[in-house]
């Protein structure tokens, strides 16, 4: 059993403790004080040793203290003549009779205690020698919540965070920095028979997990496996990872057992690092001449155990230089009452504790923990004179053997086999059902979304037995946001490939969490803030947020062909009518004039091209021109019950929650559009894409997109943190994509998306009058100044006009008179060349009388 204290505890519970065990001291104080050696000599030098004899790591811990003992005071250039003496106690795995042997040990007179081995034991002694100034070394107790601050004469000679309960939630930190967690922990008891064992590890087997980190005390940890054998947990499909309770258990077996080897065949284990050193062959050496003896064999607690005596002896060498002594005082906290058989006055304190304690700190120990360069089958020390290098091609790992004798990595996960089919939520919605709808048949939901899901689900590689749970009242469109939170939780862990973690550990509680749903199918936008909570599936298909409003058709304008160019453009149309009258005989002016023409040619064509769009493609206006124009105005917005566009608007475009408007199907969205804001309608209505789409097909286009799609998403499936099922049905989806079985589904949903308006565009795109009346009106006008000019040069000529003579003289013989003028029509048939040359001889003659003398 664990005890866990706070830092102010100290005192109370040394109360609590001297109470009950001064009950029960006088009839055990005769136990160990055979073992002891008298401390009145001053050249003996008494230090304690705590912890469980006849255990695994007791085994190993004793003669590896008596080896160093034996060391120490052979040595004679340490501790200035003086011998060590140990005197071991027994806890028995009890943390109260550790707490009573601290107590014995006090009475002796010890200045150090080497062990306890349990982290539990070292919670309730750490205690006891803080109140004694005794220090108290551990080569076991590798708890991380032994702290110096809480109890600072507690030294750990070991690793940390590697044997003990609250080992377990250091491993849950690691696992989490991988994006993985320990699913459940499988606590019970030491001692545990083996069939409260095998009702743990039969419910154990219930769940989704095949990953199992067996972390357990090395005196019963063996069972576990001789069970798992037993009931078929040791076969393909099963990981199991031991910590180094189990290396520590076979270094320490003289034999080992045929049949408990092939229990273990398969389980990964992590096994202590010792640096090679002579004085590390030296031991081992001399600890293979005591396996003749009886002793157990080797392993990493007797390097450790060893080491903590090394280190007590030099610690007390230096304190011995420096001047100190041994010297105990009697606590003035403790005394004796009248008539009690305690014996208070026998427990006294280290007066040097503080400063040995100090020197203890001080003393560097020889050893590390590596993480240089990851996993590697080359020693640290080695890889610490290369540089360093994670690459997976320099570890020169060996293939793993999993259980049942296979080399490829298992999933780590099942589907449980526990009868319980997977929850889906689904949400009730009450438009757009062609997307997911409840429905009478034996699924109880129908639509595009749930079709992919079930398509995607037949392409996994094992079966996924599930349930559809519809979720929401059915009146109106569920919160999307809360169907996804309620799939929170923490039913699955994965470790980078999809593996889930169990944990079987001593303990006595044992807690799991729960959510209603296990994954939500349907129509589910992915978003940043729901993907904090869960993962998504690889989308299945593209969205993203549009605005749709009114609009109204725009007749082409007659003046539209001035708008393809700009008033600085119209030059161009000086080089329309151009005639190239001189002839380009410099080789330079022809390439000149090759070069002018081809920019006559695109500017002609372009100025064709853009008058042709102009005129033929059908113009729509509105006053909601895209998400910019919907912003800076104050007309009402419409948005789908449940949908995330609610809470973006008002969250990442600022809109007042005033301008929103719920809408809850199709005909109240046609209804707000057509009432407008004017009339307690919307100007503008803002919705996914696919949404959009089945809203205008079903109205042939009353309505339209205006501006551009300004988010980008996608829908997916929704699972708990770590689900291997994302993984996996991402890649089904990917596979339903590349084999057109996506597009199939969509097909028989979505397959008419077209406005049925577009299909008379043909006939509405006809050019008519009203498109050139403008250009009539100019030709018209130029015409009509042109005929006004010709006829009023024509009268002017007419009056001036007289038919053409001959000579003078011939005129005079021949024609009394002078001829009639022409009328009209024959004058205006004359050439005017005839005219011209008529009036100019009229002209002449005044000047040619004039001129004779």
């Amino acid at each position: 059993m664990e005890v866990n204290l706070t830092a102010g505890s100290g005192r109370v519970f040394m109360a609590g403790v001297l109470l009950l065990i001064f009950c029960i001291w006088v009839p055990i104080l005769g136990r160990a004080q055979n073992a002891s050696v008298s401390s009145s000599a001053a050249n003996v030098v008494n230090i304690g040793a705590v912890f469980t004899l006849n255990s695994f790591i007791g085994r190993a811990a004793q003669p590896a203290i008596l080896a160093a003992i034996d060391d120490v005071n052979s040595d004679s250039s340490i501790l200035e003549g003086r011998k060590l003496n140990v005197i071991f106690q027994d806890t028995n795995c009890s943390g109260f009779l550790g707490t009573v042997e601290a107590l014995q040990l006090m009475e002796k007179d010890v200045v150090a205690i080497i062990g306890p081995q349990s982290s539990g034991i070292a919670h309730v002694m750490s205690h006891v020698v803080n109140e004694f100034h005794i220090p108290l070394l551990s080569f076991g107790a590798t708890d991380p919540t032994l702290s110096a601050l809480q109890f600072p004469y507690f030294l750990r000679t070991t690793q940390n965070d590697d044997y003990g309960r609250n080992g377990i939630s250091v491993l849950g930190d690691a696992l989490a920095k991988k994006r993985a967690k320990i699913s459940y922990k499988a606590a019970f008891t030491p001692g545990a028979t083996k069939n409260e064992i095998s009702d743990l590890l039969a419910g154990v087997n219930l769940m989704e997990s095949r990953v199992f980190v067996v972390h357990v005390n090395p005196d019963s940890g063996l069972y576990i496996f001789s069970v798992a054998k037993v009931l078929g947990m040791l076969n393909n499909g099963y990981v199991w990872i031991a910590t180094d309770w189990l290396p520590s258990v076979l270094d320490s077996s003289e034999t080992v057992d045929p049949d408990q080897m092939n229990q273990l065949q398969g389980v990964v284990a992590l096994r202590h690092h010792i640096p090679d050193s002579d004085r590390k062959k030296s031991f081992t050496s001399r600890w293979n001449k005591l396996k003749n003896k009886g002793i157990s064999g080797l392993n990493s607690y007797a390097f450790y155990a060893y080491d903590s005596v090394s280190l007590v002896a030099h610690a007390l060498d230096v304190f011995f230089k420096e001047g100190g002594n041994i010297s105990f005082s009697s606590d003035p906290k403790l005394h004796d009452t009248n008539g009690s058989k305690l014996q208070l006055s026998t427990l006294h304190t280290f007066d040097g504790g503080q400063k040995l304690l100090q020197t203890l700190i001080t003393t560097n120990f020889t050893g590390y923990w590596s993480n240089y360069s990851g996993l590697s089958v080359i020693t640290p020390e080695i890889l610490y004179t290369r540089p360093p290098n994670t690459s997976s091609s320099n570890h020169h790992l060996y293939s793993v053997i999993w259980p049942g004798e296979i080399t490829a990595k298992p999933r780590g996960w099942v589907f449980p086999n526990n009868g319980k089919p997977l929850r889906i939520g689904v949400p009730d919605r009450v438009s757009f059902k062609d997307f997911v709808a409840r429905d009478k048949g034996p699924l109880g939901v129908r639509g595009y979304c749930i079709d992919i899901f079930e398509a995607a689900v037949n392409l996994l590689p094992y079966a996924v037995p599930h349930t559809y749970m519809l979720y929401g009242n059915g009146l109106r469109n569920p919160s999307y946001d809360d169907l996804v939170s309620q799939v929170v939780g923490n039913r699955y862990a994965d470790l980078n490939q999809g593996t889930v973690w169990v944990v079987l550990w001593y303990s006595d509680r044992v807690g799991s969490g729960w959510k209603k749903f296990d994954a939500a199918v349907g129509d589910i936008t992915i978003v940043t803030n729901r993907t904090r909570i869960v993962d998504f599936t690889q989308p299945f298909m593209e969205s993203g947020l549009v605005i749709v409003a009114t609009v109204k058709e725009t007749k082409s304008s007659p003046w539209a062909f001035l708008k393809p160019f700009t008033v600085q453009m119209w030059f161009s149309f000086s080089t329309m009518f151009f005639s190239h009258k001189e002839n380009t005989v410099s080789t330079l002016g022809r390439l000149v004039l090759i070069i002018w023409l081809f920019v006559v040619l695109i500017i002609n064509s372009s100025y064709t091209a853009s008058l042709t769009s102009i005129l033929t493609v059908q113009q729509l206006t509105s006053r909601i021109e895209g998400i910019d124009s919907l912003i800076s105005s104050n007309d009402k917005i419409g948005v789908q019950d449940g949908s995330f566009a609610w809470n973006y608007l008002i969250e990442e475009l600022n809109i007042p929650v005033s301008r929103l408007v719920h809408l809850k199907d199709q005909e109240e969205y046609a209804d707000a559009l057509r009432l407008g804001p004017k009339e307690g309608g919307v100007a503008a209505i803002v919705d996914e894409l696919p949404y959009i789409q089945v809203f205008l097909a079903k109205l042939n286009c009353a309505f339209r997109i205006v501006g551009q799609e300004f988010t980008k998403s996608g829908w997916g499936f929704a699972f708990q943190r770590d689900s291997p099922l994302a993984v996996d049905l991402s890649t089904a989806i990917l596979q339903l994509s590349e084999n057109g079985e996506l597009q199939r589904i969509h097909d028989k949903w979505l397959s008419n998306l077209e406005c049925s308006s577009q299909l008379s565009q043909v006939d509405e795109n006809r050019l008519s009058l009203s498109s050139f009346w403008g250009l009539f009106l100019i030709s018209g006008i130029a015409c009509f100044v042109a005929l006004t000019v010709f006829f009023f040069r024509t009268f002017c000529q007419y009056r001036r006009y007289d038919p053409e003579e001959k000579e003078e003289d011939d005129n005079e013989i021949d024609s009394p008179r002078r001829p009639p003028r022409p009328g009209c029509l024959v004058f205006i048939d004359k050439k005017e060349e005839d005219i011209k040359e008529a009036l100019k001889r009229k002209d002449s003659k005044p000047r040619a009388s004039n001129s004779t003398p």
